[in-house]
């Protein structure tokens, strides 16, 4: 699977999606990350936690053996067509440039992603956890 921000940020804040996460998570053994989200994840965090709270993250991925994954050209592409077909100002989804990380990476796997909220779900992603 492919690991949004959103969910590594509902994990480590604690949020109502946590626990339906983790077990996602612990049910999968290929699990990777963008660095673009990885980045991103850590940026948000240290803005709420300092940088200790770069460090749980650190120590989240390492624990949850989520793999971060360099974009490469193939993914740079797919992230450009993921914005010009969902993104912000484009369609109801509203991908930002993170999402369209994610999505890249999912679409370039062949892996579904594991998100928190609606946006991905008005897209062509598949998702790790039933939406409705």
């Amino acid at each position: 699977m492919v690991v949004d921000t959103s969910a590594v940020i509902a994990i480590l804040f604690g949020e109502p999606e946590t626990e339906s996460f983790v077990r996602a998570l612990a049910d999968d053994p290929k699990k990777m990350i963008s660095a673009f989200n990885a980045l991103e994840s850590a940026i948000v965090i240290e803005a709420k936690k300092g940088e200790a709270g770069g460090r749980e993250l650190d120590l989240f991925l390492h624990r949850a053996r989520i793999e971060i994954v360099a974009l490469n050209g193939d993914q740079v592409e797919l992230a450009l067509t993921a914005w010009r077909n969902y993104g912000k100002g484009n369609h109801p989804a509203d991908l930002n440039i993170g999402d369209c990380c994610a999505y890249a990476l999912a679409k370039y796997s062949g892996e579904p992603l594991l998100f928190k909220g609606k946006d991905f779900s008005q897209t062509d992603i598949r998702s790790v956890i039933a939406t409705s």
